[in-house]
């Protein structure tokens, strides 16, 4: 199912594992392939965010493999 950049944007960020990351802020896009580089997520409280590359706003950057829409979360697959 293809969904708009915009339907994501404020849903909950989890792992295929189950690890609450965070809220969903913004993505980062290649603009040649419009191809979804990394998403960018306001992490979550209680996560340990020192194994997570970050940006100046302090937004964890999330390369990842897959993503799928459940209700108001997205499941992620991250890239290791």
């Amino acid at each position: 199912m293809k969904k708009f950049v915009t339907e994501l944007r404020g849903k909950t960020a989890m792992t295929d594992d189950g690890v609450i990351l965070g809220t969903i802020d913004n993505f980062v896009i290649d603009t040649d392939t419009g191809e979804i580089k990394h998403v960018l997520v306001i992490p979550a409280e209680d996560l340990e965010t020192r194994e997570f590359q970050k940006d100046a706003q302090g937004r964890l950057i999330l390369p990842f493999e897959s993503m799928r829409s459940v209700r108001d979360v997205v499941v992620m697959k991250l890239k290791r």
